[in-house]
């Protein structure tokens, strides 16, 4: 097993640059299979998960070329629609294959989505919304199989704000008849990244940013080319890293916009930043206070995704602070390690109470999902002596080089492989 060894008590210092989104990247190679030709994107991540959909979309019959940061990616003989169940149940983001598979070939079989364990994901959204528009299924020896003659556009109402159910409503209502309204969607920034992308392909839709999506089904898209958007998650994990060990950075290529409650949490910690023209700076030195509360949100509000970051963070702010997790139900799974550190946390349910300690110590720990192990890695970053974070391949799942920038801004962190 790979190990992160960190050796802690050094402030973060200096500038990276930001790579690709992720939850961004994901749903735009879903959606290249809709069109049978050529789709070129750039600034995608070398991640594990970007990998695996690679690998996916080859076994479908798609040509994929990959050039450092460019992926070209080519569905003309796109044929076999089908998710082979040793790639589906490494990721939970194979579920957005539906809308696309559904659409371009009017049927799909996949393995129920796999990926971090965070807590109960149910897919019962996708299924009832593309229910909705045609789409029949049935489970057959543990896969999910979907067919349609033909989808048809019609109004959508969420009953939750899911960014994969409004990812896959509207890769399915691209091509389907009519016009799809999808009300309640989810209104974080990939998703109109997502739109934005379709549009360049010939796609018509309208309202991405708002509660309420337009889609108008077309005929036939084109070849395009696009750049992703950068990863306001990483973005989040380096900020927090540095608010931690009371450092300073710079981001280069972050969008402030889209991390609005990220900042607002990081400025009442005491934190001081500002937009400047080569990045995004910020000052941690001062980013000592507790938070009274602080909810995960759908988006504008506080992501899920930087809850674990955020609550190692707080480990060593002067005071208590109160978590409420309001997504996922298994977000706190890094507690015990944390306070395997010296850290005192408990938690009851959706709530977890810090109680700020002067520092950490190093210890051996296990990162068991992705967001999760970014935190043991920010622990072991303000924590005095030496760490060793195991699970490195979950962390390496959204991080493209997470120990690499690390040491662009001064931490001692190093990747090694167990003995046997």
């Amino acid at each position: 097993m790979e190990y992160f060894e960190i050796t802690g008590g050094t402030p973060l210092h200096g500038s990276i640059t930001l790579q690709g989104s992720k939850n961004a990247a994901l749903p735009l190679m879903a959606a290249s299979i809709l069109h049978p030709g050529r789709t070129t994107l750039h600034h995608v991540p070398a991640i594990r998960d970007v990998d695996v959909m690679i690998e996916i979309l080859e076994n479908i019959g798609c040509t994929v070329q990959k050039d450092k940061g460019t992926l070209i990616i080519d569905a003309a003989k796109a044929e076999h629609f089908e998710v082979a169940a040793s790639l589906g149940e490494r990721m939970r983001s194979t579920i957005i294959l539906l809308g696309s598979m559904l659409g371009r070939a009017g049927r799909a079989k996949m393995p129920f989505p796999g990926g971090c364990i965070i807590g109960m994901r149910p897919i019962d959204i996708h299924i009832t919304s593309l229910g909705k528009m045609g789409a029949v299924f049935e489970e057959t020896d543990g896969m999910l199989c979907a067919e349609t003659d033909g989808l048809c556009g019609t109004r959508i109402h969420l009953r939750f704000p899911s960014v994969g159910a409004t990812e896959n409503v509207i890769l399915a209502a691209v091509y389907a008849r009519g016009r799809t309204r999808i009300e309640n969607c989810a209104k974080e920034p990939e998703i109109a990244e997502l739109c934005r992308f379709l549009r360049e392909k010939g796609a018509k839709i309208e309202g991405e940013g708002t509660s309420c999506i337009l889609v108008e089904g077309v005929s036939h898209l084109r070849d395009s080319t696009y750049t992703l958007m950068p990863d306001r998650i990483v973005a989040g994990t380096y900020l927090f890293a540095a608010a931690a060990t009371r450092g300073e950075i710079c981001l280069e290529g972050m969008r402030p916009s889209d991390m609005e409650s990220v900042l607002d949490v990081l400025g009442r910690m005491g934190a001081v930043y500002e937009n400047r023209e080569d990045g995004f700076y910020l000052d941690g030195r001062k980013a000592i206070n507790p938070l009274p509360v602080v909810c995960t949100e759908t988006y504008p509000g506080f992501p899920t995704d930087l809850q674990s970051q955020l609550l190692a963070t707080l480990c060593v702010a002067r005071g208590r602070s109160v978590i409420r997790e309001c997504i996922f139900e298994e977000r706190f799974r890094i507690a015990p390690w944390l306070n395997r550190m010296g850290a005192d946390v408990t938690t009851d349910g959706r709530e977890a109470v810090i109680e700020g300690k002067a520092h950490l110590s190093g210890q051996m720990v296990k990162a068991q999902e992705l967001r999760g192990g970014a935190a043991l890695v920010i622990a072991a970053l303000m924590a005095q002596g030496i760490t060793r974070v195991y699970g490195s391949a979950f962390i390496e799942r959204g991080y493209e080089d997470l120990a690499g920038d690390l040491r662009k801004l001064g931490a001692v962190i190093s990747k090694k492989k167990a003995e046997r």
